[in-house]
């Protein structure tokens, strides 16, 4: 997978949490999950177009509908970032994730005593790989999972003969160093063949992590 290089610092904000900001490489395309219902339809557009630089006007009226929804639903469950990531590789075809952020309430007093919580928590779940973490902005947990999906075929095909798809996920639980709130950030993929590549990647925007105080994002 080609390393890109760094963009400017993403900054994810949700009504109530102060804000976090974080620094992704190029080939992250932002969706527009914080537009409002009567903007989403002209934010999707230019989303569309750029995913696809190259794509004619066929393309984007024939994706423009399922980026929509995609949206919608992402902002229905209170998502405050989502980004598809895009990028080279050293053949055909591309490397492709997910990456979303979102922030939650809690009653924690200090930011330790809340990573503590969740790595108890997370630790129930014995297929989760469920570590500590120190980070430059404090401590974390991470959580690793490795999932198998069927992919339901059409017809009468048996359930062992239906294709399987194998997906891989990193979520990262971040507790506001000032605030009773913890950040939520989560890589899915399925290219699995550059997991390497995204655990790296991963790591290296989880580093960039800071919790500017209001008013300096």
């Amino acid at each position: 997978m080609t390393a890109p290089p760094e963009a400017p610092i993403a900054t994810v904000t949700e009504t109530g949490i102060p804000p976090l900001q974080f620094v992704l490489p190029e080939g992250f395309h932002e969706l527009p999950v914080s537009a409002s219902p009567d903007q989403r339809d002209s934010a999707v557009d230019g989303f569309v177009r750029e995913l696809f630089p190259q794509g004619d006007a066929a393309l984007r009226e024939a994706a423009a509908p399922y980026y929509t929804r995609v949206t919608e639903t992402m902002a229905g469950v209170g998502l405050a970032y989502a980004g598809l990531g895009i990028f080279g590789t050293d053949g055909p075809g591309v490397a492709h994730c997910s990456l979303t952020v979102t922030a939650f309430g809690s009653d924690h007093t200090d930011p330790e005593t809340a990573a503590r919580g969740t790595l108890a928590a997370l630790r129930r779940d014995p297929l989760d790989d469920v570590r500590w973490l120190d980070l430059p902005c404090g401590p974390s947990v991470t959580c690793v999972t490795l999932r198998e999906h069927t992919i339901a075929a059409e017809g009468t095909t048996p359930v062992e003969e239906q294709p399987k798809l194998l997906t891989g996920q990193i979520q990262v639980h971040i507790p506001f160093p000032r605030a009773p709130h913890i950040a939520v950030l989560t890589l899915n993929t399925a290219s699995l063949e550059y997991w390497t590549e995204f655990c790296n990647m991963i790591t290296a925007v989880l580093r960039t992590v800071t919790f500017p105080a209001e008013g300096d994002a």
